[in-house]
């Protein structure tokens, strides 16, 4: 059973409304977006040296390691973060300055895909070129996010290692997934014009 058509919105997505957004984040969307994505940015790398100080205390040899009667006795870690570890989160950070040094303007101007045609001929070769980039800062993003879930899966769960070590592996891909957020919300808050650049224009 339908509801009447007088009792909603029929321009809404859900019969059930979203509660608005507060008016200082409605005013300032694109400063909101840009603090929001280098807060984003920020903690998928803080994440990721948490893990990896762990891992540094963890492998450093005390002085009475040989000492039988130090309690509790030193135990050589299973695993320890390396350079496999580092590069997923480079690629993302890689993509993420890629794509948000394109500038937006070349990619929303007429002609599009369609005057582009092929890749083999016609269009604007600066718009070409344009998506190239966001293709490739895209794939280094989805590169880097597919690169750690590897990392997670092969290093640090079937490698069957006790407890605690996957926490590495979680990190990892916790800080890139931040890293994509990021590189979205930087991208949606580039491409909304502010209210100051609005009235500039009217």
């Amino acid at each position: 059973m339908s509801l009447p058509r007088h009792s909603y919105d029929p321009r809404r997505v859900c019969l059930l409304p979203l509660p608005p957004l507060p008016r200082w984040v409605r005013s300032n969307k694109r400063s909101f977006g840009i603090y929001l994505s280098g807060a984003l940015f920020s903690l998928g790398w803080w994440i990721f040296f948490d893990a990896l100080l762990i891992s540094s205390v963890r492998s450093k040899r005390p002085a009475d390691a040989d000492d039988p009667t130090r309690i509790p006795p030193w135990i050589e870690p299973a695993v320890k973060m390396s350079f496999a570890d580092w590069l997923p989160g480079l690629l993302a950070t890689l993509g993420m300055i890629v794509v948000n040094l394109i500038d937006k303007s070349i990619l929303a101007e007429a002609g599009g895909l369609g005057a582009m045609g092929s890749f083999g001929g016609g269009g604007d070769p600066i718009q070409w070129r344009a998506r190239l980039f966001l293709f490739v800062g895209f794939a280094l993003l989805a590169g880097g996010l597919a690169g750690s879930v590897t990392v997670l899966t092969i290093k640090y769960i079937i490698a069957q290692l006790p407890e605690g070590y996957e926490y590495y592996g979680f990190a990892n891909v916790a800080q890139n997934a931040f890293i994509m957020l990021s590189t979205v919300s930087l991208w949606i808050s580039q491409s909304t014009e502010s209210d100051y650049e609005y009235n500039l224009t009217l």
